[in-house]
């Protein structure tokens, strides 16, 4: 199994023996925790939303949200058995700074944190359905493909941070010209094709009789995408609404 999200690859089964039972990883299981961990994060970004139009500093949640995000990222990576421990802790730190940028892209362009939600989920029940059809498979080319895109992206923002520094930046990444949108547009594809790979991966991991505790790592490994595709799409709205 390959997917481009970092937290759900190849080798985060290959440790693990084959479990049954009550100890084994379920679908239902999974969609559960999956609920769980978007209330926790929704109820955390409602925080940090409230406290910035309320006339706030949230800056300190963005940035000690993003850091103790990734923190924990690379901690569950190495260490899934945390993952119920550490994934309820990783959903408050994502909606700190997800509440907190929303509010923010929010204060400019009116209504644009709804339409970026509704999209999203539009986007992911669309994925879900056609995976559940077969209409889309996760096939080998098919993984190697988004997996090349994702990380080709990844690579695309860590040089733009870099650039950051001295003032520079990558073009068209924040450009507004039809350029810049197509660049959006082909991130948000991108973001929304990993859903399909952690589908994959989750289904794999039921089939294979994953730990129990792997129903919390699944559960991240999605909303990590869903974020993700949720930022993307806030940004290419915000390009768009830019050009009126």
């Amino acid at each position: 199994m390959r997917s481009g999200n970092p937290t759900l690859n190849d080798e985060t089964f290959a440790s693990f023996g084959a479990y049954s039972g009550q100890d084994a990883m379920t679908l239902d299981g999974t969609v559960n925790k999956s609920l769980i961990t978007l209330f926790i994060l929704l109820g955390a970004a409602f925080v940090t939303w409230s406290m910035y139009f309320n006339g706030q500093n949230v800056f300190p949640y963005i940035l000690g949200g993003a850091i103790g995000g990734f923190v924990i990222a690379i901690v569950l990576r190495i260490k899934p058995n945390l993952s119920p421990v550490l994934v309820p802790v990783y959903a408050v730190l994502e909606g700190l700074f997800i509440g907190a940028i929303s509010a923010h892209y929010e204060a400019s362009l009116n209504g644009i944190t709804f339409q970026a939600a509704l999209l999203t989920a539009s986007v992911f029940l669309a994925l879900l359905l056609a995976y559940k059809s077969r209409l889309i498979r996760a096939t080998e080319n098919f993984k190697l493909g988004v997996v090349a895109a994702t990380f080709g992206i990844l690579i695309m923002y860590l040089i733009n941070i870099a650039l950051s520094f001295f003032g520079m930046s990558v073009p068209f990444v924040h450009d507004t010209g039809p350029i810049g949108i197509l660049v959006s547009l082909f991130i948000v594809v991108v973001a929304a094709l990993n859903l399909v790979l952690d589908f994959d991966f989750i289904e794999n991991g039921v089939q294979q009789g994953a730990p129990k505790y792997m129903e919390w790592y699944g559960a991240f490994g999605l909303m990590v995408t869903l974020v993700w595709l949720y930022l993307e799409i806030l940004r290419l709205l915000a390009k768009l609404r830019s050009r009126d």
